[in-house]
């Protein structure tokens, strides 16, 4: 199984519809929160449509998982067909590992994590893969508002690889696990 995970949508209707593209019926895809809202630091993303946004995860909740980040609100619900959660866990080839990134993250990893296990999270808008004591922590960057001079992008895991791509689908980085 392939899972797409992308995060810090921020509102971005064509950066939505983009994440969204990449996947197939089979794939997950995993948002890892800061859905609808743009929040008071940031600007307005390139397409910022909330409504539009929200009705293209909601054509795709079968297949989709969001998670809440602290720009999502309560009433961000009553526009969605599916529930943010909080975190999730995945045990596949190892275990997986998904928040925002504002409570967990490589300077706060969640508790009892094994070696090799995996923690995505968003947040900091930055791509990268880092391995700390054995644990690989991921920030797919955003895929509409990115800091730090990188590209819109975005990440996959399938197999133990993960690699982040940007929009236009070029590899920015890849592990192999």
């Amino acid at each position: 199984m392939k899972i797409i995970i992308a995060s810090d949508i921020h509102g971005s209707a064509s950066s939505a519809k983009n994440i969204l593209s990449k996947a197939n019926k089979n794939d997950k895809i995993i948002l890892l929160g800061d859905i609808y809202n743009h929040g008071p630091r940031n600007p307005l993303p390139d397409g910022w449509a909330p409504m539009e946004v929200a009705a293209a995860l909601n054509s795709h909740k079968k297949n989709l998982t969001v998670l809440q980040g602290n720009c999502d609100s309560e009433v961000d619900q009553m526009i969605s067909e599916f529930r943010f959660k909080k975190k999730l866990t995945l045990n596949l080839d190892r275990l997986l590992f998904f928040s925002h990134g504002h409570k967990f993250n490589i300077d706060n990893p969640p508790s009892k994590l094994a070696k090799g296990a995996v923690v995505f999270y968003g947040h900091f808008h930055i791509p990268y893969i880092k391995e700390q004591d054995g644990v690989y922590f991921v920030n797919p960057g955003s895929c509409a508002l990115p800091l730090g001079g990188n590209p819109k992008s975005y990440a996959t895991y399938e197999n133990g690889k993960i690699t982040i791509f940007d929009l236009d689908d070029n590899v920015i980085i890849e592990k192999q696990l």
